[in-house]
């Protein structure tokens, strides 16, 4: 929330992730919590999917998940759709937050950047126009520090919606 309302996001920051006090979600959360990691990957492991995760993207947004639809006229059976803008922002607002909340004594402006990377190759259903837009605010992030980025992302990336 606090990062959405940097930003001028306050109606997406009110919402965000609500669906974690779901019983789908909010009973996973309390079976498989950890503290430095999420516990869908931990229920993921333990039962060969995560039910609170397919739950959890369906209704939140900011998840390039929830972005992708039957592909016409491509070579796979699904394909990404673009992300709108203020999904993108609050994309980027959320993994700032997870990477702050994992890795609380090691965390810099780089790890989300780092985190998206060790999968980027994998993410081959992802709209190429939200790819690269995740990735130039994560790399603005890196190199230009937390304070620049959301002021760029606020005042310029946001407006050119």
């Amino acid at each position: 929330m606090k990062y959405c309302f940097k930003i001028g996001l306050y109606k997406q920051g009110l919402l965000h992730d609500l669906s974690k006090y779901s019983w789908t979600e909010f009973s996973v959360g309390c079976k498989y919590y950890q503290g430095t990691r999420s516990p869908n990957n931990a229920e993921r492991e333990a039962t060969g999917l995560s039910t609170a995760w397919i739950h959890h993207y369906g209704r939140n947004k900011h998840h390039f998940e929830h972005w992708v639809d039957y592909g016409i006229d491509c070579d796979t059976v699904i394909q990404g759709v673009p992300m709108p803008r203020k999904y993108i922002a609050e994309m980027v607002m959320d993994r700032i937050s997870a990477s702050r909340n994992y890795h609380p004594d090691t965390y810099t402006d780089a790890a989300p950047l780092e985190y998206f990377l060790k999968s980027k190759e994998k993410l081959w259903f992802v709209h190429e126009k939200t790819n690269e837009d995740l990735e130039f605010l994560l790399r603005m992030l890196a190199d230009r520090g937390e304070k620049e980025t959301l002021k760029y992302i606020k005042h310029v990336y946001l407006k050119g919606m």
